[in-house]
């Protein structure tokens, strides 16, 4: 019987900013760096990113990936990070292989490397760059249900100590975080995420009640306010997925003077996550 892996829905910021010291993102960082703390150390991970989509669900499969800087306008340090994680054949065919069993046509690609959706976080998380990764893409009709079903087939997979992370953010309101945080804009976010912290997290809910809120997801209070296009929402669809079932725990983060969330299915206790806000 496969073990499921730890599942971890992110927030994950804007563009290289986390990296670069900005004040607006100084909760985000610190809560990331504590969860990493409280976890045990994967022996792969799999991230699905917001920032990658194609025609049809597609693996990275390359052993050694080279980095895309898929942001504009940032400092030139911006483009010298380096993050240089092997990636993982392996792990990435049998992740192919269960999304075609689960009836879900995919796509090996050898030659794509990692966005920063993948090495932003994980070079907060783990800098030591030396746990393997692999990338999954969103599917270009952003349907929450396909997104739905290939968490659900990923259950399948049999990777010993296995890590998934769903990197995208629960607010991506681009033209709200850089206006002022009127009351009309914090009501409007702060509904939302009550709304998502209250599907993922309530015990009481059926699970076919829990998948029908997330499939729908756009008849929550503001939540055509909050992702005015749906692709930093669907990496939380293939976690959940995946888990189906509440989620271990919720993290908040103000980021970008926004609230936003983390959700975290799982085997490791996060009971330790400091709830300061770092000064």
């Amino acid at each position: 019987m496969n073990v499921k892996p730890d599942v971890l829905f992110i927030s994950h910021g804007g563009g290289p900013m986390p990296l670069l010291g900005d004040p607006g993102h100084r909760e985000m960082v610190a809560r990331l760096t504590e969860i990493a703390g409280l976890l045990r150390k994967p022996s792969a991970i799999l991230v699905i990113s917001a920032h990658w989509e194609e025609a049809i669900p597609t693996i990275t499969s390359g052993a050694n990936p080279s980095l895309i800087y898929d942001y504009f306008g940032f400092p030139p340090e911006s483009y010298d990070i380096k993050y240089p994680c092997p990636g993982e054949p392996v792990l990435a065919g049998q992740i192919h292989e269960v999304l075609e069993k689960a009836g879900i046509s995919a796509r090996l690609d050898e030659r794509r490397g990692f966005d920063h959706g993948l090495f932003v976080p994980l070079k907060l998380m783990y800098p030591q760059a030396n746990i393997p990764c692999v990338q999954l893409s969103l599917v270009n009709s952003l349907d929450a249900t396909t997104h739905l079903a290939i968490g659900r087939a990923l259950q399948a997979l049999d990777y010993k100590n296995l890590l998934v992370i769903g990197s995208g953010f629960s607010f991506h309101n681009m033209r709200a975080f850089f206006a002022p945080n009127t009351p009309d804009i914090q009501a409007g976010n702060e509904a939302f995420e009550d709304w998502l912290e209250e599907t993922c997290t309530n015990a009481d809910m059926e699970e076919s009640e829990r998948a029908e809120r997330l499939a729908h997801w756009d008849r929550a209070p503001y939540a055509r306010f909050c992702h005015p296009r749906e692709e930093h929402l669907l990496p939380l669809h293939v976690c959940y997925g995946l888990a189906e079932k509440p989620c271990d725990t919720h993290i908040s983060a103000t980021v970008l003077g926004k609230k936003s969330g983390m959700l975290y299915w799982g085997s490791e206790s996060l009971a330790g996550l400091s709830t300061a806000v770092p000064g």
